[in-house]
């Protein structure tokens, strides 16, 4: 069976797991049953997959709009049992207008979500270190500090939102997925109890993926310099996709080698993700599961691996 890792992302109690070009929202209900849904999506084997860099870029697109759209799914299942329990007259909503609506709705919180984090993440820390300007007079020295206040903005930021619990809880069912990806990849049978003892931490996480996004922009901005701040800032917002797909490489990288140097870089991103994830209970872990059996056949996969094996 053809593996090229299973991925997923923690949602509004859920959990979604793609699998090639098949995606599965599971979420846990109010009335504590799983609902699970599949969706078909781009083929991520052909075409510019294959180009380096660029299948970074258009990865690093996918994910965001596939996760905006599975946030929004989930949050649905629990605003639509709130509707039927104000609405009691039966009356059907027009299917096509909510449909429109929909999309219109993901549209703009994909937009707004891009443009803040632009905005904070990149934008804020270049300004906040033209404040050094008269104490760092060494361009490079100026932008390691950038990459360091970018970096801690990230972190601040990380654990400010725990602090919320509903974040929380996302970030239990970010370790349930987690957890879930490396019991089938070590090879153990996927039930709560291998679950539940399984690591937290995943080296193609996202959290990573960002992480290496803020360090590879140190390295790249060393080399791009100009002497006016608006080119200087133009620069980086135009070298963000690039940035992005050299990241996308790297933790492409880090999840199929065990090169001592890979896990060395791998490490703090593996760190961070001690603040992205906690333990999940046994509810979230099952939620968990059922998202990875709607698109994978695990069983059939450690079959083939024993066999390859012996």
């Amino acid at each position: 069976m053809k593996y090229s890792g299973i991925g997923g992302q923690a949602v509004m109690e859920g959990v979604m797991m793609r699998n090639g070009a098949k995606y599965a929202l599971a979420v846990r209900k109010s009335d504590h049953t799983i609902a699970v849904e599949t969706h078909k999506t781009r083929d991520p084997s052909g075409g510019i997959y294959r180009i380096p860099i660029l299948r970074g870029v258009v990865s690093f697109a996918d994910s965001l709009v596939m996760g905006m759209s599975t946030l929004m799914q989930s949050a649905a299942y629990f605003e639509e049992e709130q509707d039927q329990s104000e609405e009691k007259d039966g009356k059907k909503k027009d299917a096509v207008r909510k449909e429109r609506e929909e999309k219109l709705k993901m549209g703009m919180t994909v937009a707004i979500a891009v443009v803040l984090a632009v905005a904070i993440f990149m934008v804020l820390p270049y300004f906040l270190s033209r404040i050094l300007e008269g104490v760092i007079l060494s361009g490079a020295l100026l932008v390691l500090a950038e990459g360091l206040i970018r970096i801690a903005i990230f972190v601040g930021y990380i654990l400010a939102i725990s602090r919320l619990e509903d974040i929380r809880r996302v970030f239990m069912y970010h370790g349930a997925e987690h957890k879930c990806i490396n019991c089938i990849e070590h090879g153990m049978e996927l039930n709560v109890e291998n679950v539940r003892k399984s690591s937290r931490q995943h080296r193609r996480c996202g959290t990573s993926f960002l992480l290496f996004v803020f360090l590879i922009s140190v390295v790249v901005f060393l080399f791009i310099r100009f002497d006016s701040p608006i080119l200087q800032l133009f620069a980086r917002l135009l070298l963000i996709p690039v940035i992005a797909g050299i990241s996308y490489e790297f933790i492409r990288l880090a999840g199929r080698s065990e090169h001592p140097l890979v896990l060395l870089l791998s490490a703090p991103g593996l760190w961070l993700q001690n603040l992205t994830t906690k333990e999940p209970d046994d509810d979230m872990i099952e939620v968990g599961i059922a998202s990875v059996e709607a698109v994978f056949d695990w069983r059939a996969f450690q079959r083939e691996n024993q066999e390859n094996v012996s």
